[in-house]
Formats: structure tokens, C-alpha cells, sequence
């Protein structure tokens, strides 16, 4: 048997960090392997023993007899390192492996190195024991490129097992990551931290022999909400990769509440946990935990560590084979589990699911976009091919224009939204009060109500917000019309009066009866949708305002008509193909309804809460309405909630003596705590310059986000009829004839599908594309996108 070791540092450079970045976020989307078992290694606290699961799962898969002919490689990635080059984990790993390995009779042969790819200067110049390599720089990064490596060769032993360790960044001072980083003057974005752990999981997969089985560790630093190296926790550093991970639990007296409060912050954030670990001391604390966790998730007890090291520790990890071996199968077959849920996720949707707004027959296995989880703006796509990864693809019709949060916004909306379930539950909402329905109600009215409205009327949706409106409407015409001056001696309920709606052709207010019936005939409302539709309305067609060929167009209709009936008014048409209507006409159409005494109704479902750089649409027209509907947008998009708002005026034409002529509507669900305390949380969220960096500080403006120059460029493409960019909203219409043009279009598809392998998801309106962002989105993201678009223009023409 030989045993060699060779320690090198490569070629040393300077990577130059600042602590400030135009952007924090890298515009390539991740590329995640899932071809090997991947874990995060967490702890509940620091120094509770991270790195002796690492080892001991190193141990487990590198000594033990081999069952296959495949040879083993462990990868073990340690992302951040404080207190180096004294303290180095990865080189703890490294050396006890290599201990062990020379001390058992293991059938292997085994070659294990050792490399830390950055550090900080101070950090450089202890490990080369002075500085005259760094002396004339003060800030940034050190590209180290240090290695070592060991090889553990058996006589006549062809099978060799490889053992790979790796610190991706490393500071001198032994204090959390983002002190030292402060201190050293190395501060390192969360993007940069990612990209570089990425590539690392990609250099495996792309070094990944078919004759060998790779399991991979990436152990994080301290505990779960330890910051990182910019000041992020480390439990939200990493979430766009959402690892399954280990728990190294606490064993010691206090080590039940610590424990479970780390599992409590990373299932908050949509971790999966497959196993809790504990050093025993003593105290049993397993069975608490286990009771806790009601014997979902395994929880393994480790031997007391000795306070004796001097032999390596090498008795400790014999003895703790038993426990390691557990925790590696459990953690191979989750994996396993895992990557058969995801592979047949695709084919049980197809079998199980009737997807709204979708002809099946149009819709093929490998169409069927499999999402394994959502970080902000992106969604987690897991691609099933040779072989497997998980990739990112930017939410380009914000999930029906429902969604905003960032990362952070998202974790704040789960938090608050946990809290409400355990206070509240559900509780009944008539003649009753409860601090999410109020807060709710009372920010509702102060922001998109403020100056016009007085009264919040709960319900569940877009739709039906809209059907509320109407009654709401109706009530207000005939009391003002004197429709109802016999109510009080005549309460029978046969009475008719024709009430019609006076709305724009080309509007969408939602898919129940009643809402549909205040639309004008389309694709929703034929008789294959809709038998019953009639149409009760004068439906209008609006001049509309568009760019193109860098030249904003105003298109007028033949002839506009008016009765004394309601108006329903939007700026933004939807649905109907993102048709912006021009504002001037909607201010004269509302001052004339209002001359003649017509309530009149502002559909916001879609345009509500910044989505067109301002809170409320009213505040783009100029003009305030009787009543108001808001949903999607208002929850931050993770539960659904809506609102109808009114004026006094409206409130007061249903007061009476009688029930019945009360507002009779509601579901059993109204007002839900949590949906109200999640709305609460967004609406402020939204608002505050401080937490929003888009909002324009006294200005109720968001920050332009779209691009002019290229946004004038796309207009210009021969294959586009017309474009229109308006706060977080970007949209298109495709040059076409015929069958090619309308919403039963798939005119669009094959340019959307280039997109998405951009990492771009978006749904099209027949010949219509539309980007949608989120009011926190930045400017160089939209960007990004509209340069993937505009790429994938030119090769569609």
C-alpha cells in the first residue's frame, strides 16, 4: 500500500468584489444537477458537528464494500469558511477520510484532494505565511486556487473511490461570515456565492462517468439563520436551490427548542428535511423531537464525541458506522423517491387534471411544464432528459397576473400567513371583527380607496367582486331612479326592470354567469362556453393607444354610442389582448355617466396594486368611480382574496328596515384571516420605498422599468403590429391573417417555447405575447428579457 500527498497553490490572482453591485442577480437561469444525490447540511446552532456528518457520510459511501462494479465519488462543497486557514472544514474532511482510510481494511483504493478557491486577503496571506503577495492590495477577493491531495493506493486494487473537497470562499477572522467578510473587506453577493456553487454541482455532472455513483454534501456555515457573506441569512441565501437537506440537530439540555425552531425556519421556507441528526448526551432528546415531527422525519443519535482526539477519532466513526450507513440510505432514497415523483409528474397530470383554458388534445407529455417549486419571481422547472436538472424560468405572466413578491416579500407573506393559521384558523365573518379583516379593509380604503371610497365588501375572487359590483350597481340606479319607493309596502320579489350595462367590446370580467353577462360577445361567451349568454349591455368599441414603428398610434372606431346605463372601465384590456384604451375617452365617459346620474364601476382586478406603475389605475385616468373591484395582485398573489369598494352613496342605498334589502351575497369564506393578513402585508410592502426600491420616493410612481431604446426597437420589427410597455406590463401583438390571429391562435407557440428554453415562462392570448413582471422587478431584469424576446424575434421572422 501506498499513501502520497502533494499540496499545491496554483496560479493566484485578485478578484475584485465591492460590497455594491448594479445587480445582484446573475441574468443566466440556474442549472441545478439532479443526476446525483444533492443535500444541504444544516445545523441548529454552530459548532454542533455539520462536518462529522459530512465525514461520517463520506465514510459510509467511499470505505464500505462496494455492491456494484461502479466506482464512488463524494463531493463535498463547503460554500463559506471563517477562520482560515486555522479553521477549514473541507480540509477536516479531507484528513479524517484519509485517516480512516489508512487505518481500515478497505477493499479501495482511494484519491482525495482538498481546494479552496477564494479567500480574502488577510486570509491569503496567513495561509502563505506572510504577505508580500498581497501587500499592495487592501480590498476584494483572492483567487487562492490552494490544493492538496492524497491518494491511498491498495496493492492490486484497480477500483479506485475519489474524494472531493472543495471551500468556495474563506475569510481569516472566526466570526460570522458577514463580520469577517465586513472586516476583511471582501464582502460577496449572494448571487456571486450561487453562481460559484453552481458551477461546482455543474463541473460534477459534467465529470459524471456512467460507471460511477457521485453523492454530493454541501455543508453550510453556523446555523440555519446564520447570515452569510452580504448579511443574508444563509437559510434564504440559498432557497433558489432549494436542497433537501440534513438537520444536525442539538443533543444538549435546551437542544429540543433549538432544534425544532431551525426546522420550523427551514420547512417556512419550503425545505425538505429528510433526517435530524443528534450527538448523544445523555438527555434523550430524541423522543421529544421525534413525538414533534410525529415520526414523519428520522432522527438519528450519533455516540458522544470523545474530548480525546488523539486518535483521530478513528474509534468514534467506527462506532458511529451504524447510524452513517442509516443516514446515507435514507438519503439515497429519498432521492430516489424524488426523481420518480418528478418523472411522473407530466403523465399523472395529463391523466388526472382538466386544466382551465386548455385543449388537451394540444397538449403533449413532454409539453407539460413540471414545477418543483417557485423563489420569487422564478419558477423551479425540473427537465427530465438524459439527464435530470433543475433550471429556472422567469414567471413571465405572473401565474395570471396574480403575482409580485420577491424572495423576501415571499417569506414574509408565509410567515405572516402561518401566524394567522395558528391564531385564527377560519372564523365567520358577519357582524363580526378580527384585526387581518380590519387592517385589511382600513389599508384598502386609505390606499386604491383613498378620496372616494368609505366601504369594503369581501369576497374570493375577480369574478365575483364584479358580480357584488354589479348588484352593488344596480341597487344604486334604481334607488337613485326611484325604482325602489314602493319597497317599503311592497316586498314581493317577482318585480322586473330591464337593467342593462354600458361596457367596451373586447372586455373580460371573469368566468361566472352573471360576470360574463356584462361582456361583450367573444371567444368566452359563445354558445360552447356559455348556452345562456345574452349580452345585457351596450357594449362599446374604444379608441385604443398602441407603439409602433417607434410611433404611438391612437386607433379610433367607426362611431361611439352612449345610453344612460353603467360603465364598467378599465385602462388595460386583459384578457382581450392587453389593449391599452385611450385614457381621454374613459375621463369623458365617466363624466358623462356621471352627468346623468349612472354608477360607475372600475374593474382593477388585473390593473390594481402597481401592476401599471401606479397603486390604482383611477390615479393614470384622472377620474374616481362609485365602485371598485381589486383581487390577484392584492395577497401578493399567494391566496386568493377580493375586494369590492364603494361609496357612502352605494352603502346607503341598501340601509332599511328589512333584511331583504340588505346585501344578500357572500361564500363561506369571506373575509378569511388569512388571506386578509397576507393582503395587509402586501399592500404595505408594495407601498414603502424602503422595502419596494421601484417606488419613486413621494411620487405614488414606480421607476420605469422597461427599456425605451429597445422597446422602440421591438416596435419596429417587421413581425410586430404593435406593442405597448406600461409599468410592469410589456406586451405584443404578432403581424397575422387569418386563422393566425385571435385568441384560438397558436400562431405564438413556437416562439413562447423558444422563450422558455431562455428561461422565460409565458402564456400567449393567441397572437398576443405579453411579459409581465412584478412591481419589485429591476430594470436589468426587465431588460434581460426583452433582449431574449427580441432575439427570438429575429429568428421568428
Amino acid at each position: 500500500m501506498l499513501f502520497l500527498r502533494h499540496r499545491s497553490c496554483r496560479h493566484h490572482s485578485l478578484l475584485r468584489i465591492h460590497i455594491k453591485f448594479l445587480s445582484t442577480t446573475s441574468s443566466q437561469p440556474l442549472h441545478l444537477p439532479l443526476s446525483f444525490p444533492t443535500y444541504m447540511i444544516w445545523g441548529s446552532n454552530t459548532s454542533l458537528g455539520k462536518t462529522l456528518i459530512s465525514t461520517g457520510l463520506s465514510s459510509s459511501f467511499l470505505l464500505s464494500p462496494l455492491t456494484t462494479k461502479k466506482t464512488h465519488k463524494f463531493v463535498y462543497l463547503k460554500p463559506i469558511q471563517t477562520g482560515f486557514p486555522s479553521d477549514s472544514d473541507s480540509h477536516f474532511v479531507f484528513s479524517k477520510l484519509s485517516s480512516l482510510a489508512s487505518h481500515r481494511s478497505s477493499p479501495l483504493s482511494l484519491f482525495a484532494s482538498n481546494s479552496v478557491l477564494n479567500s480574502s486577503l488577510s486570509a491569503a496571506s496567513s495561509l502563505f505565511g506572510d504577505d508580500s503577495k498581497t501587500k499592495d492590495r487592501n480590498f476584494g477577493i483572492y483567487n487562492l486556487n490552494f490544493r492538496e491531495e492524497n491518494r491511498f493506493v491498495k496493492d492490486g486494487v484497480n477500483v479506485v473511490s475519489e474524494l472531493v473537497c472543495e471551500t468556495l470562499y474563506a475569510w481569516k477572522e472566526a466570526v460570522s461570515p458577514h463580520l469577517a467578510a465586513e472586516k476583511e473587506n471582501g464582502v460577496v453577493e449572494d448571487y456571486l456565492v450561487l453562481e460559484t456553487l453552481e458551477k461546482c454541482l455543474r463541473k460534477e455532472e459534467d465529470r459524471k462517468e456512467e460507471e460511477m455513483d457521485v453523492f454530493c454534501v454541501v455543508e453550510t456555515a453556523g446555523g440555519v439563520a446564520s447570515p452569510g457573506p452580504s448579511g443574508t441569512l444563509q437559510c434564504d441565501l440559498y432557497r433558489p436551490f432549494r436542497l433537501p437537506g440534513v438537520l444536525m440537530g442539538d443533543g444538549r439540555l435546551g437542544g429540543i427548542s433549538g432544534t425544532i425552531s431551525a426546522y420550523e425556519s427551514l420547512k417556512l421556507r419550503g425545505y425538505d428535511i429528510v433526517a435530524v441528526v443528534l450527538e448523544d448526551h445523555g438527555l434523550v432528546n430524541e423522543v421529544p423531537l421525534l413525538s414533534y415531527l410525529r415520526n414523519r422525519v428520522p432522527v438519528i443519535v450519533l455516540p458522544p464525541v470523545p474530548k480525546d482526539m488523539s486518535n483521530d477519532l478513528v474509534d468514534w466513526f467506527g462506532d458511529s458506522d451504524e447510524a452513517f450507513n442509516s443516514l446515507k440510505e435514507i438519503m439515497i432514497s429519498a432521492f430516489s423517491e424524488r426523481i420518480l415523483r418528478l418523472n411522473d409528474m407530466a403523465k399523472k397530470a395529463g391523466n388526472t387534471f382538466w386544466w382551465p383554458f386548455t385543449q388537451h388534445k394540444l397538449v403533449p407529455e413532454e409539453a407539460v411544464t413540471v414545477i418543483d417549486s417557485r423563489c420569487g419571481e422564478n419558477f423551479a422547472i425540473y427537465k427530465g432528459q438524459d439527464n435530470q436538472f433543475i433550471t429556472q424560468q422567469f414567471d413571465g405572466c405572473a401565474s395570471w397576473w396574480t403575482q409580485g413578491p420577491d424572495a423576501t416579500l415571499q417569506i414574509e407573506l408565509a410567515r405572516e400567513m402561518g401566524y394567522t393559521a395558528a391564531r385564527y384558523g377560519h372564523v365567520m365573518f358577519p357582524e363580526n371583527v378580527y384585526e387581518p379583516a380590519l387592517e385589511c379593509a382600513e389599508l384598502l380604503l386609505e390606499g386604491v380607496g383613498k378620496g372616494w371610497a368609505s366601504r369594503t365588501y369581501y369576497s374570493d375572487n375577480g369574478s365575483t367582486a364584479i358580480e357584488i359590483a354589479l348588484k352593488m350597481a344596480f341597487r344604486k340606479f334604481s334607488f337613485d331612479n326611484g325604482l325602489l319607493s314602493d319597497f317599503p309596502n311592497n316586498t314581493r320579489t317577482d318585480k322586473s326592470v330591464q337593467l342593462k350595462v354600458l361596457a367596451l367590446k373586447g372586455s373580460y370580467h371573469g368566468d361566472t354567469l352573471g360576470a360574463m353577462e356584462a361582456q361583450a360577445p367573444s371567444s368566452y361567451t359563445g354558445f360552447l362556453q356559455q348556452p345562456w349568454y345574452t349580452g345585457r349591455g351596450l357594449f362599446l368599441d374604444p379608441p385604443t393607444v398602441s407603439l409602433s414603428n417607434n410611433k404611438w398610434n391612437l386607433s379610433l372606431p367607426e362611431g361611439m354610442h352612449c345610453k344612460n346605463m353603467i360603465k364598467k372601465g378599465m385602462i388595460i384590456q386583459g384578457a382581450g389582448g392587453m389593449l391599452m384604451i385611450d385614457p381621454l375617452f374613459q375621463r369623458v365617459l365617466v363624466s358623462e355617466c356621471r352627468s346623468r346620474n349612472i354608477p360607475v364601476i372600475f374593474d382593477e382586478v388585473f390593473t390594481g396594486f402597481w401592476r401599471l406603475g401606479t397603486e390604482s389605475a383611477a390615479e393614470l385616468l384622472g377620474c374616481l368611480p362609485d365602485i371598485a373591484c381589486f383581487a390577484k395582485l392584492m395577497t401578493g398573489g399567494v391566496i386568493p382574496l377580493a375586494a369590492t369598494l364603494a361609496t357612502d352613496a352605494v352603502f346607503d342605498s341598501f340601509l332599511g328596515e328589512s333584511k331583504l334589502k340588505a346585501l344578500l351575497h357572500g361564500h363561506s369564506y369571506t373575509a378569511h384571516a388569512m388571506g386578509c393578513s397576507a393582503a395587509a402585508k402586501s399592500i404595505k410592502w408594495l407601498k414603502d420605498p424602503q422595502t419596494n426600491h421601484n417606488i419613486i420616493s413621494g411620487q405614488r410612481l414606480l421607476r420605469e422599468l422597461w427599456n425605451a431604446e429597445l422597446v422602440q426597437q421591438i416596435s419596429s420589427h417587421p413581425s410586430v403590429e404593435r406593442v405597448i410597455a406600461l409599468g410592469t406590463l410589456f406586451a405584443l401583438e404578432l403581424k397575422a391573417e387569418g386563422h393566425n390571429v385571435g385568441y384560438a391562435s397558436l400562431y405564438a407557440c413556437s416562439l413562447l417555447q423558444k422563450l422558455r428554453e431562455d428561461g422565460v415562462h409565458t402564456r400567449p392570448l393567441g397572437n398576443v405575447i405579453y411579459l409581465m413582471c412584478g412591481p419589485f422587478t429591476s430594470p436589468e431584469i426587465c431588460t434581460s428579457l426583452l433582449i431574449k424576446l427580441h432575439k427570438r424575434l429575429e429568428e421568428f421572422a
